[in-house]
Parts: structure tokens; sequence; C-alpha cells
């Protein structure tokens, strides 16, 4: 009786148990499908959602005039979903035949089992149409955009290039990325339980946003005929290589940027040197194209040697110093300590005033008047100058000044670098700094870019750049311009001379490290017209062979640009230096 009494409690006990296990399961499904539905049913969607992104097309890059440096070229990407192929043999035999790859790369990505594997970006579009009239089952071919330059190596180590995934990697299109990038699309579509596309169900189509137009301030025909005058003076001299500057000093625009060898745009991870064609590591190939990238104007670094005595006259004027009428005297060196710095005139150029040492660029003439200024000062100077920091051109990699430490500066440092030895910048610094001392004394800014286009062409935003003030005063600055004028017309820039303009400019030629290699660097800064500049320029020829004095090859190479340069921006002649000239002779 007991046992009977005690079966039926358990018997109970088990019974209401699982009365409330049903009761707490009935629970949680009316609160599945009454409370959070709407989570679970978007769950379920996306498990028969299919997402494929569609690429906006990059924005344009166009020169000051409108001309198109940078564009696109209509591509495809061909992908394969697993659950969809059918055939997957005839698809591997046909992509492999029609993209160039071999079997068992397609047979892996076709046997992956994933929602989508892409078998190969930027596939040229005829291609691309040619695989889709295949017609095969789980190949899908979608249209991209390719990044394409009309004129392969103009500019490219100033517009640089994008990845496969067409986004900037060097030069303007990495540091304008967000302008020009846009915004990419998707399409969206429906699939059953083994993942294969419904046919009849809509897509959901999200349209791409193309990016901006960027416009910068180089111009075309400019940057294309300085190039053609570099690649010319680097044949003849076999040079390493020739960098050529050109920018408006008044306000930091610049109009060329040359750096030859350059490469082809459309081929970037192509070598453009005697190594092309060879066997080389990946990791010896990768520092060979980085080396191709540089952009010597702001990347690498050099002894300016005689065209910082700009410099070093403007501070040296600016101090009050000097005076235009100061004498010197050179033997052909000077003795500084212990060290005896040689002028580039072995017999000396005897008794001269400060004028005519600007003129001869002689050294012992800016080792005395370096001297005067003191290591302070110079110091000082080079820092207001703006030498001690970047220039801020809208280029990435920029390379700062390598300079002495203030307490480092002795006298045979402060004697070397009054001439533009023991300290390292770039042409791009050399550049604005001259351009600040000549334009009556304003700091600008270099840079490229102007402003950002939309798709009609109206303009959205315009770039603004930093200017400072009182570099030096008007004075010095008016003085500079008429003693670098003089020497062009009477000193050691006569190769620059051009008929009808009046031209200010300096000489350099320095020595690289080591010494013992007998490796010079030549160049020449100048501007025009010498009493209102409106363009500056500078050359740098690296490691020139036979004769390599600046003034003998670096001036006739901007003679020359100016000489088509100059009418073309407008800028006429000088009608009564020329009547002066004609009468003369």
């Amino acid at each position: 009786m007991k046992n009977k009494t005690y079966n039926k409690k358990k018997i109970l006990v088990v019974f209401l148990f699982c009365f409330f296990i049903i009761l707490v399961l009935i629970g949680r499904l009316v609160y599945l499908m009454i409370f959070d539905a709407e989570y679970y049913q978007k769950k379920a969607e996306d498990l028969h959602e299919r997402e494929r992104e569609i690429k906006a097309a990059r924005g344009l890059i166009v020169d000051r005039n409108g001309t198109v440096l940078a564009a696109n070229r209509a591509v495809c990407t061909i992908s394969v979903i697993h659950n969809q192929i059918t055939d997957p043999e005839t698809v591997i035999r046909v992509l492999s035949e029609e993209l160039d790859i071999e079997e068992s790369r397609v047979r892996a990505r076709v046997e992956k089992v994933s929602s989508m594997e892409k078998v190969k970006t930027n596939v040229d579009k005829e291609i691309g149409d040619r695989i889709r009239d295949y017609d095969l089952d789980g190949v899908k071919v979608d249209e991209d955009y390719k990044r394409y330059y009309p004129y392969n190596e103009l500019g490219s180590k100033v517009l640089g290039f994008t990845g496969g995934d067409n986004q900037g990697i060097i030069g303007l299109e990495v540091k304008y990325e967000e302008e020009l990038k846009g915004i990419n699309g998707t399409i969206l579509t429906m699939t059953d339980a083994r993942g294969v596309e419904l046919e009849g169900v809509a897509e959901d189509r999200i349209e791409p946003v193309a990016g901006n137009t960027l416009q910068i301030s180089m111009d075309y025909n400019i940057q294309a005929f300085a190039q053609q005058a570099a690649l010319k003076v680097l044949e003849e001299k076999e040079a390493d290589s020739v960098s050529i500057l050109l920018m408006n000093p008044q306000n930091g625009e610049i109009l060329a940027m040359v750096n030859v060898p350059e490469f082809n745009l459309n081929e970037p991870f192509e070598l453009n040197t005697e190594m092309a064609g060879r066997t080389v590591s990946d990791e010896e190939k990768q520092d060979l194209l980085n080396q191709m990238w540089r952009n010597g104007c702001i990347n690498d670094t050099y002894e300016p040697g005689s065209t910082f005595k700009v410099i070093t006259a403007s501070a040296c004027l600016e101090e009050g110093v000097v005076k235009l009428e100061d004498t010197f005297s050179c033997p052909g060196y000077r003795i500084v300590e212990d060290r005896k710095i040689r002028c580039h005139k072995v017999g000396g150029h005897g008794a001269e005033t400060f004028v005519q040492g600007i003129q001869n660029s002689c050294n012992p003439v800016f080792i005395d008047i370096g001297l005067r200024l003191g290591s302070d000062k110079f110091y000082e100077y080079f820092r207001q100058f703006g030498l001690l920091g970047m220039t801020g051109v809208d280029l990435p990699g920029e390379a700062g000044t390598i300079m002495h430490k203030k307490e480092n500066i002795g006298l045979v440092e402060l004697a070397t670098m009054s001439f533009g030895q023991s300290f390292q910048v770039t042409p791009m610094q050399m550049a604005t700094t001259v351009s600040s001392l000549v334009n009556g004394g304003r700091r600008v800014t270099p840079h490229f870019g102007v402003a950002v286009l939309d798709q009609k062409g109206e303009e959205v935003k315009r770039f603004q750049y930093e200017t400072k003030e009182g570099i030096v005063s008007e004075k010095t600055s008016a003085t500079m311009r008429m003693l670098l004028e003089s020497v062009v017309s009477e000193g050691s820039g006569k190769n620059a001379y051009l008929e009808g303009y009046h031209i200010g400019g300096k000489t350099a030629t320095s020595q690289t490290l080591p010494r013992s290699a007998h490796k010079y660097i030549s160049s020449f800064i100048g501007f025009a017209p010498a009493e209102n500049p409106q363009v500056l320029g500078m050359v740098v020829i690296h490691n020139p062979q036979g004769i390599y004095y600046g003034g003998t090859i670096a001036a006739p190479v901007l003679r020359d640009i100016f000489d088509n340069v100059l009418p073309y921006l407008g800028i006429d002649k000088d009608k009564s230096s020329m009547a002066e000239n004609a009468g003369e002779s």
C-alpha cells in the first residue's frame, strides 16, 4: 500500500516537472515568435542574401587647365561561387585559358567552399565580356575600374599610382585618397538553402558614388617640356638622375616636378633600370621598386653647395654684418683653425667687393661673412628661414634637413656651412627658401592641390595654404634680387642669360660623400623676371660624367626651359633691354 502511494507521488512529480518544462518551452517559443521575431527574421534573411560590392569610379586628377592626368578604364573582376557551380571542370578550363592562370590555381578557388572567391581582378573588359558569354553557372563577372594614366611616365613620382584595390599607394593618389576614392555600391541577391541564387527575385542595388576630381597646379605642357629637358641632359651627361622643379614663388603653386628616370604609371611594378628582365629575389625587387618610386625633389637630401650662398648672403645683409661695398681678398683659400679651405678658383680672385664675391661665387668671401655672423645668429636665421622644419608640400615622405646641433657648430663647421657644405637639405626646401628670399620675404607653402571639383566640374573645395610673413625685409629681398640678377648677367651664372629677360640665379657644384668617390652634384636655381619673380626653377644633376660644373651644365638647362615657359605663361620680354643690347652690338 505504501509502495503504491509512493509511486503515485513519484509519477505526479515527474508529470509536474514535465508540464513545467513544456510551459517554459511554450513561453520561450511565444517570445521568439512574437517579441523577437524581427531579429530572427533578419538572421534568416541574412542566410539567404549574398552581397557583392560595386566599385566606385575613382575621381580624376586634372592639371591647372583641365587636362586629364589620371583617369579610369573599365575592367572586370572574375569570381566563383562554389555552391552554384554545376560543371566545375569546364569552369576551371575556361577560366584558366581566358585569364592565363594555371589550372591548379583556378581549381583551388573553384573547390573552396565559401560564399564567393575572387579569381582575378583588373581583367580587361573584352575578356570579361567573353567569359560572361560562356554563361557558366557559378561564375560572376562584375564590372570594375582600373586606374589609367594617359601619359604613362609623365609626373610619375608626383601623381603616384593605385593598387589592386584602387587605393592610392604613393604620390598625390595617396595624399588625396579621401577626395578621390568615392563610395562603393552593392548588389544584394537572394539564394536558396544551398546558396544558389534564385531566379526571378529582384536584386537590391545601391549605386556607387564616384570620387571627386582633384585639380592640381601642375601644367601638362610645362611638365612635358621639363621632362624632355631632363632626359636630354641625363643622356648627354650619363648622369645617375636629374631633378627639375618649377614653381610660382609668390604663392607656392608647383608647375612642374620632374625626377628622371621616371617610370610607367600603367606598369608601376615593372623595373625601369638595368635590372629589368633579370632574375632577382622578391626582397631585392621590392628594394629596387622603392628606389624607382622615390621622388628626389622631396624624399632625398643633398649638400646644396653654392646655391646656399643665397641664404647666407640674405642672413648677413639682414643682420647688417656686410654691405655691398665691403671689400675682401681671395688668395684661393682661407685658413680656419687648422683647416685650409679652398676656393674653386685655385689662384684666387684677388681683391673683390661683396657684389663681385657673389658674382664669382667666392668661398673665402662667404667664409668671412659667415664668421662675422657667428654660429648663434647663423643657426637662428637657419630657423627663421624655415630650414629646420618641413616645407609642408602636399606629397608623402618629405625628408627633413640634416643639420649640426647648435652646440656642435664650431668655426670650421660655420665656415663650411656658409658656402653650403656639411649639412643636407632637399631640393624642395632649397626652392621654397629661396622663393621667400626673393618674393619680398614671405615663406609660402609649396603645393600641387588647388581645388576639388564635383562630377559636373563645379568647385566644392579650394585648398588654403599657410604663408609666413617677415622672413626678411623687403629691402633685403630687393637687394638679393638685384645681386642674383647680376650673377646671371655678369657672373658665374651667365650660361642662364636669356636675351630680353632679367633672370636671377645662382650656380652650385657640390661633392657627394664619401669625397674619395669623386662624384658631384651640379645644380642651378633661377627665377624670372628678376624684378618681380613669377617663376622659380631648380635643376639638380646627380653624378654627371665629364664636365660637372653647375654653371656649365645645369644653368643652360634652366635657360632653355625659361625660353619656352616664360612666353607660354604670358611673361613678355623687356623690349627696352633688347633695344639696349641691340644698340651695344
